[in-house]
């Protein structure tokens, strides 16, 4: 009997699939392959051989062709992707389809390994020398009249540079060329002296190099944990081993590689979604290869290969981004812990508001914590006014003791960032004559007002339509924002303060490659500013001359339905607060609020933290939630809402009455139509893992047989850190 081939296509379903062996070539474990499948064509990744066929081979179809003569993903990555599907239940093939970059995941030879670079050509010298290009393209000239650049040091000094070289390449101006991989020392830059608990905590994971441990480094904002990570990259390198840093935004990670580079004075490889195809395949090729030394990415990141594998990184682990939302619903953070205990290394979970789960852990000894209680070089911890808004006149939202605080650090030629984590203009227009409001039609939510575009866009479903000029109900023009975004802000902002540069940081503003980064080089380390940003602005940046952090609006998160809420407030308020006086200047924080006397304000800001999460963990133990019981989601959505009741109760009854498991449900949504889709969900809940974890895959197999599951789009979401 020939071979079989098991093989994990990209495909939404709980099953391996069986082929014979290609005509050419001898496939291996973790090698790709070319099949058919129905009436396309996939590249799958071989999962094992000679396994037994679940059909006879006469009816199985051969593989059409091989496309790895070695295998691509080495025995820790299989033995890790196979853990994660079955611990998230999702779909082999798609766990598999995950670890791979989208250019590896086509019938294609690997691209080259190579470094790029470009250079002039001759024609591209005379242009240089004539000074006949403008803009982008002049500065990449200039850029490349000394000599050829690589791509990442093309990058690192011209965001943005691609376009321009697209269009000198195409002129003939420009080529590009690729060279092998070297080792090319680069210059370092010198490290400051840390201070005696970050010599601690380096002294405390470099002695455990070599070994699994997981670390929880709980530094307040501001503390230095990017210098503890410096000093422990530097002697992983100094070993000859692979360091990965895993990042929760692609905003953080150009800052990121610069300081990295020019500390280390080595190649930093990039893995994150804005990133081309052809780039993200070379990084992860690289690494690979071994030729990768440091691996700087986002959540995806965390399926890098490490085959000399001393450390991991997971910087701002409290951050939601590290969960996948759709697809396979992986955590690239508890995925971090894995990967670190088959690789045997440690890992670094850092942060300055330790997720729940995280201290929870610590609590139990699972996890190793160390403290970064100072500042270095800040003169003090920036200190905190609560603000009552009630009975207050505002101005476009803001009191006046906050415009008070943003006027006097102005005038002192300092920068100030208002905070308000909500985009637009206004979250709400309402008609004054009757009362109608602006709601999407595919949503049950209000369209938010985007006064510049002159649209009314859905943040759920991006809906968009055009501002009406009268009322549609009643015909009366008296149409009013209620509420403020950060497009209004930013208005006010800039009639208050003619005189005072005003930049908005926000998903609108930052939707080009590179835009974030070109935004804040518009900063002048010695000049007055004042930011007005969403929580893209909460995350590691380091602004020397801003002294005021001003935050507008905290009270909707002190009365949400969601458990998680008051802990993402607390971080949120943290992490904000963290990036006033940063640097030797003082810092103040202004936080306004209906609700002054709320238990975790107070809680928060007369003790810290970590008081406010140790009385939130206390909660959670007391009425048994995460991380003191585990809980699965089945989400389901369909156009007509008696197909989702009818999947959610033929689900119901599938399940066993078990006493360990708690069911709730089968329940709407808490947002009950989304776009134009009506939702609900059932709740699995139990303080005993193994229980919960027995019942899932066949209660996941019996799903997949129900005749109502036909009829709408249902997910299981394993620890859900959004119950939405």
């Amino acid at each position: 009997m020939p071979a079989v081939l098991r093989v994990a296509l990209p495909v939404p379903l709980p099953a391996l699939f069986d082929y014979l062996p290609p005509a050419v070539g001898e496939a291996g474990v973790g090698a790709r392959v070319l099949v058919p499948f129905g009436r396309q064509r996939m590249v799958g990744v071989v999962v094992a051989i000679d396994a037994e066929a679940a059909v006879e081979s006469r009816r199985l179809k051969q593989a059409l062709r091989l496309l790895d003569d070695e295998a691509l993903l080495d025995p820790e990555l299989m033995q890790t992707l196979a853990w994660a599907a079955d611990y998230w239940l999702g779909a082999p093939g798609e766990a598999y389809a995950n670890a791979l970059p989208l250019a590896l995941r086509e019938p294609k030879p690997l691209p080259p390994i190579g470094d790029e670079y470009w250079s002039l050509t001759l024609a591209g010298r005379s242009a240089h020398d004539a000074g006949s290009r403008r803009g982008g393209s002049k500065a990449l000239l200039a850029l490349l009249a000394d000599g050829a650049l690589s791509a990442q040091e093309l990058t690192e000094r011209q965001p943005g540079w691609r376009e321009a070289a697209r269009r000198l390449a195409s002129a003939g101006l420009l080529e590009r060329s690729e060279r092998a991989p070297a080792e090319r020392p680069l210059p370092a830059s010198s490290a400051p002296q840390l201070n005696d608990e970050q010599q601690q905590a380096v002294a405390v994971v470099g002695a455990a190099l070599g070994d699994y441990q997981p670390f929880l480094l709980d530094g307040v904002t501001g503390s230095g944990k990017t210098e503890v990570y410096l000093a422990l990259i530097e002697q992983v390198l100094a070993q000859g081993k692979q360091a990965l840093l895993l990042v929760p935004e692609i905003g953080l990670a150009p800052q990121t590689v610069r300081r990295l580079r020019q500390r280390l004075g080595v190649i930093v490889e990039v893995l994150h979604s804005s990133l081309s195809e052809g780039d993200r395949a070379r990084a992860w090729l690289r690494a690979r290869a071994g030729s990768a030394r440091v691996i700087l990415g986002t959540r995806s990141a965390v399926f890098t290969p490490l085959p000399q594998a001393g450390l991991i990184i997971v910087d701002e682990e409290h951050d939601s981004a590290y969960k996948q939302q759709d697809g396979f619903r992986y955590h690239a953070r508890d995925l971090a812990l894995v990967r670190a205990r088959a690789l045997g290394v440690p890992v670094l979970l850092g942060s300055g508001t330790p997720s729940l789960e995280s201290l929870a852990n610590a609590a139990a000894g699972r996890y190793r914590t160390l403290h970064l209680r100072a500042r270095p070089g800040a003169v003090r911890p920036p200190q905190v006014q609560i603000v009552d808004m009630r009975a207050q006149r505002l101005q476009h939202g803001m009191s006046p003791a906050l415009l008070a605080a943003v006027a006097d650090t102005v005038a002192r030629g300092e920068q100030a960032l208002v905070f308000r984590n909500r985009r637009g203009y206004a979250p709400v227009l309402l008609c004054h004559s009757c009362g109608w409001h602006a709601g999407c039609p595919h949503c049950d939510r209000p369209l938010t007002l985007h006064a510049g575009r002159r649209q009314l866009i859905c943040h759920h479903c991006d809906h968009r339509q055009r501002m009406p000029q009268v009322c549609p109900v009643c015909g009366v023009g008296d149409l009013k924002p209620q509420g403020h975004g950060t497009e209004r802000l930013e208005e006010a902002l800039v009639s208050l303060f003619p005189q005072v540069p005003v930049l908005r940081v926000d998903r609108e503003t930052t939707r080009r490659r590179d835009a974030f980064e070109q935004l804040l080089a518009q900063l002048q380390d010695d000049a007055p500013a004042i930011l007005v940003g969403t929580q893209m602005l909460a995350k590691g940046h380091d602004l020397p001359n801003l002294t005021l952090v001003a935050i507008v609006g905290v009270d909707e998160g002190l009365h949400s339905i969601d458990f998680r809420a008051e802990e993402r407030l607390a971080q949120l308020v943290v992490q904000v607060a963290g990036r006033a006086g940063r640097a030797r200047k003082p810092g103040r924080v202004v936080l306004q609020t209906h609700q002054p006397e709320h238990p975790l304000l107070r809680n928060l800001l007369a003790r810290g933290y970590a008081a406010a999460a140790a009385d939130l963990l206390d909660e959670r133990r007391k009425i048994q939630l995460p991380p003191y019981s585990h809980q699965v989601l089945l989400r389901a959505d369909a156009p007509q809402r008696d197909h989702v009741d009818t999947f959610l109760r033929d689900a119901r009854a599938l399940l066993p009455e078990l006493d360990a498991v708690q069911i709730a449900g089968p329940m709407q949504a808490p947002m009950p139509l989304r776009a134009g889709r009506q939702r609900g969900q059932l709740l699995l809940e139990s303080t005993q893992r193994s229980v919960l974890r027995g019942m899932l895959r066949p209660w996941q197999h019996a799903l997949f047989a129900l005749p109502s599951a036909r009829r709408v789009r249902w997910s299981l979401d394993v620890d859900p850190i959004d119950l939405y």
